[in-house]
């Protein structure tokens, strides 16, 4: 189970270490539960050759909770995830393999994390994912008398044996009211405690795309479908007059069912099997392009030869291929088994059962033709908010800059001082470089979101019961932080090499930020204190704002841009510093004159020339950032394109079909016509008019069946209605053109009948 802090809105994915100790000390539904840090930090792991790793701080009992037994060595206990504990590391299979050759003399001996001795005691079995995942497990050694109050830590639980969801609700959500009773300040009067299946948990934010890819598969397996079922009654039309004489010397109805069912498997097991290796191939296509944050996505399989496909997708393929062979060949099988022998052995076999398969036949087109039409509105859907994200304005300027990280996870940089220091070092250095502008630190890049703080507006009175007047994204930067992203100066000042931590405090508000709390007034040198009350790592000083700046949208994208606030560097308190770099990396920003990639070795060499400790990672451009940020829309963009493309295809196929059938079945009936006097454009009329009632039918039923489908779509859409008009009208009129020349192929053929030809025709 997922525990997490939850508000009307919506759910919290994070608490802080008093309700964490509360929670597990004052539960009775689970058997264990553990705390972890939210995101993991990095770790400059040692050696000849250094390189950071993920890593994340856990509780004794995480091992407990996700059933993560070491294959060597051991895990560490409750004695040793206690403040002043020993270092201790718990090696992932994957680091330990790729790291350390599988040496199991490596247990016992000692690892340089971030210039600190740890000693390995376990190796995680090779099957363990932990999420987020991580190379490197270290004590979290929590103070359970600790006052933080910040929310940078995961909790999860297993329920004990029979214990149900609701009930561990029940009584969880007992304990967040006696955790608010006892500390009235500690904890938000909306807030309350939610257990969250660990897969809702993981999925949460992807299911709605996983049930509507889910849906758009079924979609185009129904048309496909559809098309086989028009194939199998056109041949049992066809087939008329055999299966009556067979009928007529001997042959029961069910041997006559067998018969055509053993068929319709036959075609349907090969496709399938043609299908799971064609599945195969484009899984290893899909995982290629597909976004990094997919849960549990590297788990899947994507072999090209049958007989390394998983087993349970194997029988997955086969049991809907049987049922597909069985479902959509048995009406047509029924049909034909029970022929009447005399009027059947009568006709010519041509036109035998020509009309009680035409209404089954254009009702499969019928719904080929709403079935596309929903899936084309809703990719053409995405495809217009994907769209329009894309040309959102951020609030900075993201082409010529080069984003890295490096951990200071240390007892070498606990201190702001220290960290003040290195970050001048490394701006001088790295500014100095040919072709860099400018180079800045920060806590995070936006817009991956960021640390939300609360405030309080020195001179103001609080509303009865409220201890904040606002929270809002907090962040540290540099004299150049605003150079280097080109966020633009409106009121005020920025930062300068004067603003250090011996200096007078001081603050840059965001301009939505100075809108909704100084709606009518100049915020430039009013106060504000961030964070009092939160406990001892924020204890910050008040601050005078001495500048506004554009708003950025810190938080992706799709969110409305941020309120926000900036203090420099060597401001930051001492705890705060301590704790950001225990939980989070520390980004640097450096805006270049060329393409910035072709800085990025100079940049890391600088690095190591200050601390050879300082292995830089996850080195990218801020336009990648940008279109990492927009990977899950587009990869949810481009499947449901290729689905609607699939089923546009497959749909024209179907109308084809049936039309062309139909030209053929009435070549007899044409040639009469013509030989009365009907001329070539009367039968095309004839015959378009006839495919496009069947099209202008299906796209009608297929609007309303889009009007009330993509209401599903709401929360994937950006700037765009999930109704929207435009999209409707301009996607069933590319559906009916397409539907119009499937028709207009086998209409052209019937005006080029020769009549005497015809009315030989049988």
């Amino acid at each position: 189970m997922q525990l997490a802090r939850k508000y009307p809105d919506g759910i919290g994915d994070s608490t802080s270490i008093p309700k964490f100790v509360m929670w597990k000390q004052q539960n009775r539904v689970f058997d264990a539960v553990t705390a972890y840090d939210f995101a993991g930090p990095g770790l400059n792991l040692g050696g000849d050759v250094p390189e950071q790793v993920k890593g994340i701080h856990v509780t004794a009992e995480f091992f407990a909770v996700f059933s993560a037994d070491p294959v060597v060595g051991r895990a560490f206990n409750a004695e040793e995830d206690r403040p002043g504990g020993p270092r201790l590391a718990v090696l992932s299979y994957g680091l330990w393999k790729r790291r350390y050759a599988a040496d199991p003399a490596l247990i016992g001996k000692s690892i340089n994390l971030n210039g600190d001795p740890y000693t390995v005691i376990g190796v995680l079995a090779q099957s363990f994912r932990s999420y987020p995942p991580a190379d490197i497990y270290i004590p979290l050694q929590v103070d359970p008398n600790s006052t933080n109050q910040g929310h940078f830590l995961a909790v999860a639980a297993r329920l004990k044996p029979g214990v149900t969801i609701q009930a561990a609700q029940a009584q969880m959500k007992v304990v967040g009211e006696q955790f608010r009773q006892a500390n009235p300040d500690w904890m938000n009067k909306n807030e309350s405690v939610s257990v969250i299946p660990l897969q809702e948990s993981m999925v949460g934010n992807t299911r709605l795309a996983l049930l509507v890819l889910t849906g758009a598969v079924g979609f185009v397996l129904l048309i496909a479908c559809a098309n086989v079922a028009n194939l199998l009654l056109a041949r049992a039309a066809a087939r008329g007059k055999e299966i009556a004489i067979r009928t007529a010397l001997g042959a029961g109805r069910w041997r006559v069912v067998r018969q055509l069912l053993t068929e319709s498997l036959l075609l349907s097991t090969l496709g399938g099997v043609l299908g799971l290796l064609l599945g195969s191939w484009g899984l290893r296509v899909l995982l290629a392009i597909s976004p990094g944050d997919i849960p549990r996505a590297a788990e899947l399989t994507s072999a090209s030869l049958l007989g390394s496909i998983d087993i349970s997708v194997f029988a997955f393929t086969l049991a809907v291929s049987l049922l597909t062979g069985v479902l959509f060949g048995l009406v047509p099988a029924l049909q034909i088994s029970k022929p009447d022998l005399n009027s059947t052995l009568k006709e010519s076999s041509s036109r035998s059962s020509t009309g009680r398969h035409h209404y089954a036949r254009s009702a499969l087109v019928i719904s080929e033709m709403a079935l596309a039409l929903v899936l084309l509105i809703c990719a053409a859907l995405l495809i217009r908010s994907f769209a329009g994200l894309r040309g959102v304005n951020p609030g900075f300027d993201p082409h010529h800059v080069l984003t890295l990280q490096v951990s200071l996870n240390g007892s070498g940089y606990s201190t702001t001082s220290r960290v003040e220091l290195l970050s001048k070092q490394l701006m001088e250095r790295i500014e100095n470089l040919p072709g860099v502008e400018a180079a800045t630190p920060s806590i995070i890049i936006p817009p991956e979101g960021g640390v939300d703080l609360p405030f309080v507006i020195e001179g103001r009175p609080l509303a009865a019961g409220d201890k904040f007047h606002g929270d809002v994204q907090w962040r540290y930067g540099g004299p150049h932080y605003f150079s280097a992203l080109k966020i633009p100066l409106l009121r005020g000042r920025l930062f300068t090499e004067q603003d250090t931590g011996k200096a007078a405090p001081v603050a840059i508000i965001s301009e939505a930020m100075a809108r909704k709390f100084w709606p009518n007034e100049d915020p430039v040198g009013k106060q504000v204190t961030i964070g009092r009350g939160l406990g001892p790592e924020f204890n910050d000083a008040t601050r005078q704002i001495v500048g506004v700046v554009g708003s950025v949208r810190q938080e992706g994208l799709s969110k409305p841009p941020s309120e926000g606030i900036y203090i420099p560097y060597g401001q930051v308190p001492d705890g705060m510093t301590l704790l950001a770099n225990k939980i989070l990396p520390v980004s640097w920003i450096v805006r270049t004159k060329t393409e910035p990639r072709s800085l990025s070795g100079a940049i890391e060499r600088e690095f190591l020339a200050v601390d050879r400790q300082l292995t830089v990672a996850n080195i990218r451009t801020l336009d990648q950032v940008l279109t990492e940020t927009t990977a899950r829309q587009s990869f949810n963009m481009l499947l449901l394109t290729i689905f609607a493309a699939i089923a546009l295809m497959l749909a024209a196929i179907g109308i084809y079909g049936v039309m062309s059938y139909s030209v053929e079945q009435r070549t007899h009936e044409i040639g009469i016509r013509m030989a009365l006097g009907a001329r070539g454009n009367d039968m095309l009329r004839l015959v378009v008019g006839q495919g496009m009632r069947l099209a202008v039918i299906g796209v009608g039923a297929g609007l309303l069946a889009a009007f009330g489908l993509t209401r599903l779509l709401a929360s994937l859409l950006f700037g765009i209605k999930a109704s929207d008009p435009v999209t409707f009208g301009s996607v069933a009129a590319i559906l009916a053109a397409v539907a119009l020349l499937a028709c207009y192929i086998p209409a052209r053929r019937a005006t080029k009948v020769d009549p005497i030809i015809a009315l030989r025709y049988e």
